[in-house]
């Protein structure tokens, strides 16, 4: 019989033979392994250790959580029938087995038992530091419930986990099944070559005629950016507006599995003996309380709305004299901002975008991260899931292995939207029983971006990327090296591992910034047609609108994070049949406080919304705000010592920040680096809303 690939620890995981058949009975066995272990480590004979008791535990159950992550990353990105059914077939077992060993008293009783004994201080800050974590996460767990009430707060965790899944895929099949054809050539007047060609491919591909159009952002954005065809624009964010909500077919719409969420949030809140689910979601966090995030929120908000107000006038005013728009409608405002952009900077994002080819980028992106960090960046191979993924490896200077990750790069029918990194392997020292040595870490970087379309001297053209683009895929290279160049050797706390939510986003966001420095750019460009690097011309343009729209934009984002925390702390999830105020009711009522572009009434934003419903971010949303503080101040410290490459600097981000994962409490790691607490001049300097004083 063929040993089950999904079962294979020796190295990475094997995505050549990964078959959905294989998901079941390599799952079932991992949990009949891991609940074999528990039963082992919590019996009499087994010291409150960290040698006898934790590390095994901890190496045990990584087995399970690496095949269960391979699983779930095939999921999302080859969200084909197969994998979806294997997947959501083994969810809930999953699901109840991650609920009881977070309710079991008998592990809980041994780390508490480790954390009191003698032993506890001799451990290093790592351990402890997984100790103390392991505690709160229990008590977060429902370990301290009455026993009566553990079976329905595991039935909480377990619907939870299938309502976030079917949520995800509500969305990808509602994105995936709106299309709009287009057969009258007039209607592309003004949408660049390359997004014509592909819209031509992509109706080919289906064997009609014309141009196809989709709500995938590689076709949407241009579309809803360049397009004359104020038809074209409104029927392509109709569509857009309206996924997966009551509008379309009914077994794809999101409003029921929002309500019974937010419900099951709450109720798992009241069994904890938290007044709401914002209160759970804070315990793990830097932010101390609901109170201080709404006020840290609706304060930048008092900030960001002067230059959010003068923003959208200054649109409007343009609309108006200069496209002969009487009405600023929602599916002309990127449209018309393009179009202000261009006039009032003299350039253009389809002009720049020409000028981001995907090899000069990689070969950019490779280069800062070497640079900053004393690394080297290399091709590697390995088993991928698709065609279109590369794989490197992350060496030092002499060539020692650090770690390696995949990049995933174009947008797929298949994959879900958006961008994300996650972890495949996680470094840690290896037990004695299994050879010893450091286990490297391995990384998945996803993205959505346009693949190549076309040709040039009969060779396929590279693909080429919007500025916007290049920060994404700075962005989660981010994350990445966060979890790739951790120095720590304990899992729990290693990498990403440990760090509070609303911290991890410090490393993403703080490589957004050599996006916008010139040295950077000038090696990371090179014109799709004609092999010229960006001019500096076009870049002090590009400089110069950096802040374009920063006010509209930050108030965008706050509304974001005031919707998430208000609807997991201030909003009542009861039946709204009930007379209750809804969902709609909520977001209207922020709208009112901090936004300054309302959209229609049939706008169902919160159906898409699946970084609060699907991806982690439940009541934590406000966390890239909270980073963006953190990182923008990291990121001064370059500008004070007056080199964005810094050695001293870059040693120092290495060591106190990116080494140290979840060891300490974030807030330590940016003292440390930094010297002093956190301040928020940086962030609101970058983003061009700081007023100069009035003389």
């Amino acid at each position: 019989m063929t040993p089950n690939p999904l079962l294979d620890f020796s190295g990475l995981p094997r995505f050549d033979a990964i078959a959905p058949a294989d998901v079941w009975p390599a799952i079932s066995q991992l949990l009949d392994e891991s609940r074999t272990l528990v039963g082992r480590l919590t019996g009499p004979q087994v010291p409150a250790t960290w040698n006898d008791f934790a590390a095994p535990l901890a190496d045990g159950i990584e087995r399970l959580s690496r095949a269960w992550g391979v699983v779930g990353h095939l999921h999302s990105v080859n969200d084909v029938p197969g994998w979806r059914d294997a997947y959501n077939a083994m969810l809930p077992e999953v699901s109840r087995f991650y609920a009881e060993l977070g309710q079991n008293l008998h592990l809980f009783a041994r780390y508490k038992a480790l954390r009191a004994s003698a032993g506890y201080a001799a451990l290093t800050p790592a351990q402890r530091r997984i100790a103390d974590n392991e505690i709160r996460d229990f008590r977060l767990s429902g370990a301290e419930l009455p026993e009566d009430r553990k079976p329905r707060f595991q039935a909480i965790q377990e619907e939870l986990a299938s309502l976030s899944a079917k949520f995800s895929e509500n969305l990808l099949d509602a994105t995936n099944a709106f299309a709009e054809f287009v057969d009258d050539e007039a209607e592309l007047s003004g949408l660049p070559d390359d997004v014509r060609q592909a819209a031509r491919e992509a109706a080919e591909k289906e064997g009609k005629p014309g141009w196809k159009f989709t709500l995938h952002m590689p076709s949407y954005l241009p579309a809803m950016q360049y397009a004359d065809s104020r038809r074209l624009r409104a029927a392509l964010y109709r569509a857009h507006a309206t996924r997966a909500a009551e509008f379309g077919p009914v077994e794809l719409d999101n409003t029921p599995l929002i309500r019974r969420i937010l419900a099951l949030r709450r109720e798992e809140a009241q069994l904890l003996g938290y007044a709401n689910y914002a209160e759970v979601s804070l315990v793990p966090k830097m932010a101390e309380s609901v109170p201080q995030v709404l006020a840290f929120l609706r304060d930048l908000a008092r900030k960001a709305r002067l230059f959010a107000e003068s923003d959208i006038a200054a649109l409007r005013e343009f609309s108006r004299s200069e496209l002969e728009l009487a009405t600023l409608e929602p599916w002309d405002v990127a449209y018309a901002s393009e179009k202000l952009l261009q006039a009032r900077y003299a350039f253009s994002e389809q002009e720049v975008k020409q000028y981001f080819t995907e090899p000069k980028v990689l070969a950019g992106l490779f280069r800062v991260v070497e640079t900053l960090f004393g690394v080297r960046v290399r091709p590697d191979s390995a088993p991928v899931w698709h065609d279109d993924v590369r794989f490197f490896r992350i060496e030092t200077p002499s060539g020692e292995l650090v770690g390696q990750f995949y990049l995933d790069l174009y947008a797929r029918e298949t994959k879900r939207g958006g961008a994300w990194m996650d972890d495949a392997i996680t470094r840690r020292r290896l037990s004695r029983q299994a050879g010893g040595g450091i286990q490297t870490p391995v990384a998945y970087l996803n993205c959505n971006f346009p693949r190549p379309v076309g040709e040039k001297d009969g060779k396929p053209r590279p693909a080429t990327f919007t500025h916007d683009d290049v920060i994404t895929l700075f962005h989660e290279t981010g994350h990445g090296l966060h979890h790739l160049l951790t120095r720590v050797e304990e899992l729990g706390v290693s990498g990403i591992g440990g760090v509070e939510w609303d911290a991890v986003e410090l490393p993403s966001q703080f490589m957004e910034n050599y996006c916008w420095e010139w040295g950077v750019l000038q090696e990371m460009t090179a014109h799709a047609d004609t092999g010229a690097t960006l001019p500096r011309e076009l870049f002090d343009k590009m400089l110069a609108a950096k802040n374009f729209q920063s006010g509209m934009q930050t108030v965008r984002q706050l509304e974001f994070s005031l919707f998430d925390l208000l609807l997991h702390s201030e909003f009542d999830p009861a039946d709204p049949d009930a007379g209750k105020p809804g969902v709609l009711d909520l977001l209207a009522g922020v709208r009112r406080e901090v936004a300054v572009l309302l959209p229609p009434e049939w706008h169902r934003f919160p159906n898409g919304f699946s970084h609060i419903f699907a991806g982690g971010y439940g009541a934590g949303y406000f966390s890239y705000k909270w980073a963006e503080v953190l990182s923008a101040d990291c990121y001064a410290a370059f500008e004070e010592a007056g080199d964005p490459f810094d050695p001293a600097t870059g040693k120092r981000f290495l060591d106190q920040i990116l080494a140290v994962g979840g060891v300490r409490p974030a807030l330590d790691s940016f003292r440390a680096f930094r010297g002093r607490e956190p301040q928020v001049d940086a962030l609101l300097r970058h983003n061009g809303m700081i007023l100069e004083p009035v003389a």
